[in-house]
Order: structure tokens, then sequence, then C-alpha cells
């Protein structure tokens, strides 16, 4: 699952999930920028396909790291 996270002053305003495939605001401002972002489909794309770029690549480096070390 990738998760990107946006904070200002140690508070989380947004987020996106790719579990849930879309930003989630948890602020007034949060849930105004994740309005915008998500009626963006380039932007949604792009988060996808971060998904895809960096966690699907360094899963097995992850594994192998885990299971050398138990």
């Amino acid at each position: 699952e990738y998760i990107r996270s946006y904070y200002y002053n140690k508070l989380e305003f947004t987020r996106f999930s790719s579990s849930v495939g879309k930003f989630v605001g948890f602020t007034e401002y949060g849930v105004k920028n994740a309005e915008y972002w998500n009626n963006d489909p380039s932007i949604l794309s792009a988060m996808k396909a971060q998904k895809e770029g960096y966690c699907l690549n360094n899963i097995q480096i992850d594994y192998n790291n885990v299971l050398t070390k138990s």
C-alpha cells in the first residue's frame, strides 16, 4: 500500500492512500485540497503510478531483508 501524507505544524491535513484510490482531507484546508486533487485525473493517475513505480519494485528487497534478519 502506498500512502502519502501532507503535514503542516505536525498536523496531517491530507492523505493519499492507494487502497482508497483518492485523497482524503482531515482539516478544512485539507478537505478543500483533497476535493481539488480528486477532480484532477492527472494527479490521481500520477499518485496511483507511484505505487507501481516505488512499492512494487522494492517489495522483493524488503522481503529479503526481513527474512535474512529473522
